[in-house]
């Protein structure tokens, strides 16, 4: 098994891949910059949304916005901060106009989600809304049925926890949800405190490699230290 530092740069790595991305030919030539994910790349609990928005592309973070605001609040509840998390989306660019994702930009963008939770190896993964919700499960049924129910998934070559959730977005406006997210959220200490689920036998797999001239900077990414960290992937 790789160590915590070969994983980081591992994850480092697809970050370089994924900004010079340019499988999806409109995502490419509209985006401002690739958002990759944010946060602790050693977290037990990582949460996956559908796509940046007008100030997640601005920022290069997912979750700046109000419906980042209310996920903050959310995970307070719970106990969790932003560095004890990582947050990413099924697209790592945003859709013009803050359109739905279309299906074959999912499936451009599903080896970066891939290895990204591969090198993070989280428990547990939140899908937020429908699509990480059907990506992820790799199943069309809609997240009003299937939110607050964990099951056990493989994903790749790792078995985890699925959790799927309400998108914070959805529920900025409607109260009912918005009790619904809360109540859905406050059970995640105790899906965090079980055993991990068995795994599956150890498959080789392919890992994504870097761009031949990478950019001279590399992404922060949060270490869990008391220092203060933006986790900019």
């Amino acid at each position: 098994m790789s160590t915590s530092a070969e994983r980081r740069e591992e994850l480092r790595s697809v970050f370089e891949q994924a900004r010079g991305c340019t499988r999806c030919a409109q995502l490419a030539s509209t985006r401002t910059q690739v958002v990759f994910g944010a946060g602790n790349a050693d977290a037990d609990l990582m949460f996956v949304g559908e796509a940046p928005g007008a100030k997640e592309d601005e920022q290069g973070v997912p979750f700046v916005g109000a419906a980042g605001k209310l996920l903050d609040e959310l995970l307070a509840g719970v106990g969790f901060a932003r560095r004890d998390v990582f947050i990413a989306n099924a697209l790592k660019c945003r859709p013009p106009g803050n359109r739905d994702p279309l299906p074959a930009e999912i499936d451009n963008c599903r080896d970066y989600l891939m290895e990204q939770v591969r090198l993070i190896a989280p428990r547990v993964i939140c899908t937020l809304g429908n699509f990480s919700t059907k990506l992820l499960r790799g199943d069309t049924t809609g997240i009003s049925r299937l939110h607050g129910q964990a099951e056990i998934v493989t994903i790749g070559s790792r078995a985890v926890r699925l959790y799927p959730l309400y998108h914070p977005a959805a529920a900025l406006y409607t109260r009912a949800l918005l009790d619904t997210l809360r109540a859905d959220v406050a059970r995640l200490p105790a899906l965090l405190a079980l055993d991990l689920p068995a795994q599956p036998e150890p498959i080789v797999e392919a890992v994504l490699q870097p761009d031949p001239a990478p950019p001279s900077w590399a992404p922060q990414i949060d270490d869990g230290s008391d220092e203060p960290q933006l986790g900019l992937f």
